[in-house]
């Protein structure tokens, strides 16, 4: 593997915080970047509390999770000497990010307009709620949130279904994951025009992005599509736990299906004979399916499925993924040791590149670990440092 990553070189100023920035900030710093963490004095960046009393307090699993290839600076932006400092590290940045309610970085001077006139080769990165106009711009924006306002949180596979809240961050990381792609986008027309750009990303957006499907078929055919709510897909509980079939990429997938487990075809059923009264007996067809799954193992249902080639998969929680062997192979299982004498176990990056790709440079650091290295590499010496530190404006 190279070792010059991709984006060794590129300077960034992190003031994001949780998890739709850190995400974002946490792959560039993967693949090289030098990412310098903006903390509040003794408080840092909220996901350090934001699970209760954990062992490991502001070092937590959660922050831990989303912070490695970091390095931490704890500043008082309420002073002006500490305004002074961001300034100074702008000075030599490529990129400034944040995911802070609209108004906060312009409050502190720190906005795109006079950002940009200070620094024009700078690019100005921001995840927000809902978008920096408009009636929702200044309102708290939170994952769950995005995920009720954009309708996902309404979409159902069944009708009777109760709504429920995704315990996955969805917005967080789909936001955080088009942040990346926005910046490196940036990045890219820098490099041919000299100037930085502003970029924009909210969860809002990146929710109804997810829907791309959904929401053409919405606009274009006033029909509400949903994949999981097609006929021939479903999960169904087994003898010993549960599995999901997906009837896709067969002229005749209830056929296959039902020949696979048992049944017969199905397909022959005037019940189920097409795919409109397919649809339109869902509810019948899969108490038919729910009731005979019942009567054996997952194991023993997957191998008839596959036997046919029908696609379907164990429904396991995340413990049994992490454990299962392909999970290792594909590098996602990062055990860095760390200098408290615990071990960092998180995942890895996705993003697999051939020569030179993801590196475990820097494991998550404390609030403010880096403060006086980053000010050095800016140019302050070492008594103005300890000065600033004597004033509270370092940490």
């Amino acid at each position: 593997m190279s070792q010059q990553q991709p984006l060794s070189g590129v300077r960034i100023v992190d003031f994001t915080q949780v998890m739709m920035g850190p995400c974002a900030t946490q792959m560039l710093g993967d693949y090289g970047a030098d990412v310098v963490k903006i903390e509040r004095i003794g408080a840092g960046d909220l996901s350090r509390w934001g699970i209760g009393d954990d062992p490991a307090g502001p070092q937590n699993p959660v922050f831990s999770s989303l912070n490695r290839n970091k390095r931490s600076i704890a500043l008082d932006l309420k002073a002006p000497a500490g305004i002074a400092v961001v300034h100074k590290m702008l000075a030599s940045a490529d990129v400034i990010v944040n995911n802070f309610r609209a108004g906060v970085m312009e409050r502190m001077g720190l906005g795109y307009d006079a950002l940009h006139a200070a620094y024009p080769k700078l690019i100005y990165a921001e995840g927000t709620g809902y978008g920096s106009k408009g009636p929702y711009a200044f309102k708290g924006g939170q994952d769950i949130l995005a995920q009720a306002l954009s309708g996902v949180m309404a979409r159902k596979c069944d009708p009777s279904d109760p709504l429920t809240i995704y315990p996955t961050s969805l917005a967080d990381y789909s936001a955080g994951m088009h942040l990346v792609q926005g910046i490196l986008l940036a990045l890219l027309q820098r490099a041919k025009t000299g100037h930085g750009q502003k970029v924009e990303v909210s969860l809002y957006d990146s929710m109804l992005a997810m829907q791309m499907q959904e929401a053409a078929m919405a606009r274009m055919r006033g029909v509400d599509f949903s994949w999981g709510a097609l006929p021939h897909n479903g999960a169904f509980a087994t003898q010993d736990s549960a599995l999901v079939v997906v009837g896709a990429f067969k002229d005749n997938p209830l056929r296959e299906i039902s020949l696979a487990i048992g049944l017969g075809d199905l397909s022959a059923d005037p019940r189920f004979c097409t795919f409109a009264l397919s649809m339109k007996n869902r509810t019948v067809l899969h108490d038919v399916l729910r009731a005979h799954f019942a009567t054996n193992t997952t194991a023993h249902w997957i191998a008839a499925l596959e036997g046919r080639d029908v696609l379907c998969a164990p429904v396991r929680n995340l413990q049994a993924a992490l454990d299962d062997p392909q999970t290792a192979i594909n590098g996602m299982l990062v055990d860095a040791p760390q200098d408290s004498g615990d071990v960092l176990k998180v995942v890895g990056s996705p993003v697999h590149l051939s020569d030179n790709g993801f590196v475990m440079r820097l494991p998550p650091p404390g609030i403010g670990t880096h403060g006086a290295e980053v000010l050095a590499d800016c140019g302050y010496d070492a008594d103005t440092i300890a000065a600033l530190r004597r004033d509270g404006v370092l940490a």
